[in-house]
């Protein structure tokens, strides 16, 4: 973490630290000059903002991912669907690139070219930064892209989220979100966060190393690997509820799904905290 600067406590969020922040943004996700940045108090703040762009309409969202948009949505009072209908394509869509929890990529061949919204979610997506959808989707009408600082930075406690994409909607959302949403701390620590490439690129190396360690660990217990990033490991076990249950008694903390009584997804343990996985798993 960076020494913060004083002024980042006692004066407001000024436009020189905010320009900086989109420079490092445009810089580290190579966006297209065409297409516009948005810093915001985390991707969810602009999750829950997002729907608000447009008249309510259907919305197509696969049922297997991240809830927090079937939750803005709904709240919103878009019909919510699985499927696009028939010759018919639903107004908006969303894809969480790569999926979590299952780790799946969009492709964005079956997408319209006339869709009035489409959100791609990219929050796990720097882990695999050649295969973000960037360059193909970034100056698209009606397209935004979300990027967080939460997942591979470690930075939740941040709140720092990024829309890109449609100038007039980066606009709109601009205008929902208010003056100064991002703190001076968050514009500081986020532009040298997004500078470091040099940090970038050996925290994927490790990542890479770690999430091997994890596949590991579990397959030793019986668990089977379904799919997730080298941010999360999703894998299938005989009770899911069972698994998390243990886990949290050695306070090791997993997600289970609802829909898949089945899967568990983990994170990777703290560099001093495989002991303890392993102990829990004992």
């Amino acid at each position: 973490m960076p020494e913060i600067p004083a002024d980042a406590w006692t004066a407001l969020p000024d436009r020189v630290a905010g320009a900086r922040l989109e420079a490092a943004a445009r810089a580290f996700w190579s966006v297209p000059e065409d297409a516009a940045v948005l810093a915001a108090p985390g991707a969810s703040a602009l999750i829950a903002s997002i729907p608000h762009l447009r008249p309510t309409g259907r919305v197509r969202i696969p049922g297997r991912t991240y809830n927090e948009h079937e939750a803005g949505f709904s709240a919103a009072g878009w019909e919510v669907l699985r499927s696009d209908p028939e010759g018919d394509p639903a107004e908006a869509r969303v894809v969480v690139h790569p999926n979590n929890p299952t780790g799946h990529m969009f492709s964005g061949e079956d997408e319209p070219n006339n869709r009035p919204l489409l959100v791609i979610d990219e929050s796990f997506a720097d882990v695999i930064l050649a295969n973000s959808r960037m360059p193909d989707f970034a100056t698209r009408p009606g397209t935004l892209i979300l990027k967080s600082l939460g997942k591979f930075w470690g930075l939740p406690g941040l709140r720092l989220g990024f829309a890109i994409g449609d100038p007039d909607l980066i606009a709109a959302l601009k205008n929902r979100l208010g003056p100064w949403p991002v703190s001076g701390i968050a514009q500081h620590v986020g532009a040298v966060a997004l500078e470091d490439m040099e940090w970038a690129n050996e925290t994927r190396q490790v990542l890479s190393v770690e999430t091997a360690r994890l596949d590991a660990v579990m397959q030793a217990k019986g668990a089977e690997l379904v799919g997730g990033t080298v941010l999360f490991r999703l894998f299938r076990v005989d009770d899911a509820a069972a698994w998390q249950a243990r886990l949290a008694q050695g306070r090791v903390w997993s997600r289970v799904f609802p829909y898949e009584p089945g899967w568990i997804r983990l994170g990777l343990p703290p560099a001093d905290g495989w002991a303890q996985l392993e102990a829990a798993l004992a």
